[in-house]
């Protein structure tokens, strides 16, 4: 049986909100719910939060979670995803083989989305890395550069992730499925230390995403798409909507009582 980990990196020194990891959402920092929520999935051995921060290390142990320190140098979270993986190989002399990338700003993961991820896998050896992907469901999603948009070929591999709008809309558009990507990544182990060995390419400094790495050196990324209603937190906006969003949350009282 495959060992497969959940790894959450997350930063204090966000660019567009410092501190957001540990934003509150009904009484629980943010990188407590994805914690929480991540390790419910029960194809996981294992769930980490991998940071440079204290905070955010004290955090997760005083709910009883496991924390790895990295480095506070990584640019980008897939590099510091690698960083965490082989400590974590280290503590625990074991071999993962799939680590399962969550980012730390997507506080309504559910554990059937990593499943769902882990699907393409399990079924086929060669399928190396994987992301989840959700339908844009208005014009200002499809618009808003924190959203991250993917086009798939006819066998659902990305072709290319942007902050812009893509597909265009000018001519038809609203005949061709338009998606953004969600952040929950699984990594065969090879192919995240092959990540974290290539060095940064220019489409990926550009638009500002992991995967273009990736796609610039020739390997492919797997899609799957999900119908969960998510959204990540990049902003204060964002962090008020996804509270609001959450007060009917059927994962959420199962863990409220949290220490906090």
């Amino acid at each position: 049986m495959e060992h497969i980990v959940a790894i959450i990196p997350a930063r204090m020194a966000s660019s567009r909100f410092p501190g957001k990891p540990m934003a509150p959402i009904h009484g629980i920092p943010m990188i407590g719910h994805v914690y929480l929520r991540t390790q419910m999935c029960k194809r996981l051995s294992g769930t980490y939060v991998a940071t440079c921060d204290p905070e955010i290390f004290q955090y997760i142990y005083s709910i009883g979670g496991k924390a790895i320190m990295t480095a506070d140098t990584h640019e980008r979270c897939s590099d510091r995803t690698a960083e965490a993986l082989i400590k974590i190989e280290e503590d625990s002399g074991r071999k993962v083989d799939i680590a399962v990338m969550v980012q730390g700003d997507e506080p309504m993961v559910f554990p059937e989305m990593i499943r769902d991820a882990l699907n393409p896998m399990i079924e086929d050896k060669s399928v190396m890395v994987v992301n989840l992907m959700a339908p844009l469901k208005t014009k200002n999603e499809h618009e808003d550069p924190n959203e991250v948009k993917v086009v798939v070929d006819q066998n659902d591999f990305a072709l290319y992730f942007s902050r812009e709008p893509i597909p265009s809309r000018k001519k038809g558009a609203n005949q061709i499925p338009m998606y953004k990507q969600v952040c929950i990544m699984p990594f065969r182990r090879g192919a995240l230390l092959q990540f974290s060995m290539l060095p940064p390419t220019p489409l990926e400094a550009i638009e500002s995403v992991d995967m273009l790495r990736l796609l610039e050196n020739g390997l492919k990324v797997k899609m799957v798409r999900t119908d969960r209603d998510t959204y990540s937190v990049d902003t204060l906006d964002d962090l008020r909507h996804v509270s609001a969003l959450m007060e009917g949350d059927p994962l959420l009282n199962t863990y409220l009582n949290v220490r906090r």
